[in-house]
């Protein structure tokens, strides 16, 4: 299997990928979106290209400026998942899918994982040539993302209203781009990326009647289905929308992968061809 490192220029500083590619000439390329604080390199945006590239795909796995929690380049300075923005990340899958059309790549499948798959929905319904998406637990997105996660725990938990109010007062001081804590998390984020998150990313279900390409949504059993919408997704949704629900799986598919790889190549091979 053919792999290559590649960097995607930005208007900052470059993106860090691996381009899969078949031994044969691909059907097509597929762009693969990491969640939050993730990498192209772990979890599902490892797991995910080699099966793409056995049924005769491309696929271009790659960092977002905001991947892992901290990060440093050839500097001290530091950048990362805990200092992400959504014009940021919007703006880097924007410049993957540039990348993929100079290899030839027009119109890419588009797959995402989590906060990728959240993201996945914002390019294709920018993009309506793209002949097919695959969510692998996206969650809903939108302004109500942070209160339904700190009821499972996540973001702050029942700490919620004064983690909001820690990081507002921090931003009006200044001092927007300083780490804070944030139990149930990854434990930092910067207060204008804690705003940044809880009212500015794609509202997942408002966007899914412009989705008219075929879907592939698929969720964990663990996973809450109010977090993680794939039926009412799919009920919204512009066009075809399929929705797996995977046993004994959750939200990071250990030891269920090939379940979740297998799931995925049958279904383009089902739409792929009728497309």
């Amino acid at each position: 299997m053919p792999l290559e490192l590649v960097s995607i220029e930005t208007d900052t500083h470059p993106l860090d990928g691996l381009y899969y590619t078949p031994s044969a000439k691909p059907k097509n390329a597929a762009l693969f979106m990491h969640g939050n604080c993730m990498n192209f390199y772990t979890g599902p945006a490892r797991m995910t290209p080699p099966a793409l590239v056995h049924a005769g795909y491309a696929c271009l796995a790659y960092n977002r400026r905001g991947h892992d929690m901290i990060a440093s380049l050839n500097s001290r300075a530091v950048t990362g998942g805990a200092f992400q923005m959504t014009k940021e990340a919007v703006a880097d899958n924007c410049y993957a899918a540039q990348w993929l059309c100079g290899r030839d790549h027009d119109n890419p499948l588009v797959i995402g994982h989590s906060n990728g798959g959240m993201l996945a929905v914002q390019h294709v319904a920018d993009r309506p040539a793209t002949p097919a998406l695959v969510l692998l637990s996206a969650h809903l997105g939108g302004k109500s993302i942070v209160a339904h996660a700190s009821k499972v725990g996540l973001l702050g938990g029942e700490g919620i209203e004064a983690v909001n109010a820690e990081a507002r007062a921090m931003v009006a001081a200044g001092r927007g781009r300083d780490l804070m804590r944030l139990p149930g998390w990854w434990y930092v984020i910067t207060a204008e990326s804690y705003l940044d998150y809880s009212s500015a990313l794609p509202d997942v279900l408002a966007l899914a009647p412009q989705i008219k390409c075929p879907v592939l949504y698929i969720r964990g059993d663990k996973e809450p289905a109010h977090i993680y919408p794939a039926e009412e997704f799919a009920g919204r949704a512009g066009g075809r929308c399929d929705v797996h629900i995977v046993k004994d799986c959750d939200h990071f598919y250990g030891g269920r992968e090939d379940a979740v790889t297998g799931i995925m190549t049958e279904w383009l091979a089902d739409v792929m061809g009728k497309t």
